[in-house]
This record gives structure tokens, sequence and C-alpha cells, in this order.
């Protein structure tokens, strides 16, 4: 049993990252007040724009550490950008939110694949080398600990945990942060007080943008290594860490560990004798079972921000 645990930690840490980072990304938009369910395209468009950038790279840069950071910027402000799209809609024009994300779902997915394909032929993109896994210095030796959560560790995973550190202090502990959630739970009485909340909005859109872009590229440069089109569904499962994380940074991480941790249980379970007893089709379904009864479960406990997905109009012409 330990030594069944001992294989599957690392590989959880590695799936719960970008489900940790991309469900940060929708915690500063609903924060503020909109509704963001186009994060399943936003990492695609991340992953598409990071294999591109970093593939490029490594034709004339092969083994430079750097082409890999610049993939990870890349894909950020790849992500921003798209997300630009979602915010206007839903800001400006006062669109329904949820089909707005629907379109950026859907067109993430088709453009990216068109231009894939118009590039390699194929639609996939392969880079030639990601993050290495490491262990880190004198707390891998720590027993047990040491074993379970400092073993195979991804330099991408150390940016992603302080990045969650940053939003944690900026959402809570700074007035910006307070302007932030006030534009989410009472938007009309934050410009009363001065708050911007357009900006605020648009702020926390293209912020969910940035980190879901980037989300899609640790994907690539992690364990995938290829841009295939779709990210599996891991956009919706973090929105459902982010519901089940009752829109806090430390529920997120929680959920988003669960969740990678089911996610590995159904991605490696054939290469461990343990697990491999499982039909393999139970085990694929996992995941998406356990988020179901998740939802279902704390769905009547929700803390979501009042006004999120209400259009805001500030009654100025």
């Amino acid at each position: 049993m330990w030594t069944t645990l001992e294989q599957i930690f690392p590989y959880a840490i590695v799936f719960t990252i970008p489900l940790l980072i991309t469900a940060l990304g929708a915690l500063f938009s609903e924060r503020s007040g909109v509704t963001n369910i186009g994060l399943d395209g936003l990492m695609i468009v991340g992953s598409f724009i990071g294999a591109f950038v970093v593939s490029k790279l490594q034709e004339h840069y092969a083994g430079s550490w750097w082409v890999l950071w610049v993939g990870l910027l890349a894909a950020a402000v790849a992500g921003a950008l798209f997300s630009l799209l979602h915010a206007f809609a839903s800001i400006n024009l006062s669109a329904n939110q949820i089909i707005s994300g629907t379109a950026i779902n859907m067109i993430a997915g088709a453009l990216t694949i068109f231009l894939a394909r118009n590039m390699t032929g194929s639609g996939n993109i392969r880079v030639k080398q990601g993050f290495a896994p490491f262990d880190f210095p004198i707390l891998s030796k720590i027993p047990i600990i040491g074993d379970l959560f400092f073993t195979k560790v991804y330099a991408s995973t150390l940016l992603v945990l302080a990045i969650l550190l940053f939003s944690a202090w900026l959402l809570y502990k700074t007035p910006f942060g307070l302007r932030l959630r006030s534009c989410g739970e009472h938007p009309h009485a934050a410009e009363a007080a001065g708050v911007h909340v357009r900006s605020m909005r648009y702020f926390g859109v293209i912020t969910s943008g940035a980190f879901s872009g980037l989300g899609g590229a640790t994907i690539l440069l992690t364990y995938s290594g290829e841009f295939t089109g779709n990210v599996a569904g891991l956009g919706f499962l973090a929105l459902a860490s982010l519901i089940f994380g009752q829109w806090k940074p430390l529920g997120i991480l929680l959920a988003t560990f669960f969740f990678g941790f089911a996610s590995t249980i159904a991605n490696v379970s054939q290469v461990i004798p343990s697990l491999a007893v499982f039909p393999p089709v139970i085990l694929k379904i996992f995941p998406y079972v356990v988020t179901l009864i998740a939802l279902v479960i704390f769905s009547k406990s929700s803390n979501a921000p009042k006004a999120v997905g209400e259009p805001f109009d500030s009654g100025k012409r």
C-alpha cells in the first residue's frame, strides 16, 4: 500500500498543478462577478501557443532552459488576449456569460486545430523536451513527507504554488483584493464607493485567461509533450474545483488535489499492479463521477459571490 502511494503521489501533484492554476484564474474572474466556463478553451489556446513557441525555439536553441519559460509566458499572454473576447461580450455587451464561455470553448478548439493542421499537416505539435523532474534538496530527505511531496518535482509546480500564495495575499490582504471581491458581491455599492467595476471585472477575466493559458502550457511541458487540440476536459474539472473549494484559495488547493488524485488513478492505473486489476473503463470515468458526486453534495452550501454572472449596468451614459 505504501509503495503504491509513493508511486501515485508525484503523479497526483503533476495532474493537480494545471487544475490549480486554472481554478485560481476562475477564482479571480468569479470574485469580480464574471462567470467563465471558457476555461477549457483558454487552456487549449495556451497549450497551442506554448507548443508552437517552444517547438520553434527548440529548433534553434535546443537544450536551452529559458525556452520553456518563454513558452509559458507566451501561453499566458495568449490566454489573456483570447479572454478579452469573453470580457468584451460579458462586460461591455452584457451578453449571457454562459453562452459567451461556451463560444470560447468552441472557437478555441476549432481554431487551434485548424492552425495546427496548416502548420504541421497532422494537427499535433510536439515539443522535443519539457521540464525535467528533480528531487527537492534537503526536503526530499524528510521521512514519509519527502517521498510523497518533494520527489519528482517540476519547476512549474513551484511557480504555481508561488502564484497561489501571492493570489491569496492579493485577494484577502490588500485593498485591491477587497475592491475586486466587492465587485462580485455588491457591484453597485462598490461603484458608489468609487470602484471602477468594469475595470475590475476586466482584470478578473484577463487574469483568468492568463492563468488558464499557463495551465494548458503546463500540461504540455510536464506530462503531455504534445498539443493534440484538447485538454481532456480539465477546464471543467477546474471549474468544479472552484465550486468544491467554495471560492477560496485554500479550498481550491484541496479540491484540485482531490481531483488530481482521482485523475492520477485513472491515468496511471495500468502501470501500477495494485490498480491494474480494476477494469480500465471504470478508472477512466472515476474522476468525472467523483466530480458529479462532489458537486451534488456541496451545491447546497455554495458560497458563490452574490452578483456572479449578473451583467453590470452603471447607469452612466
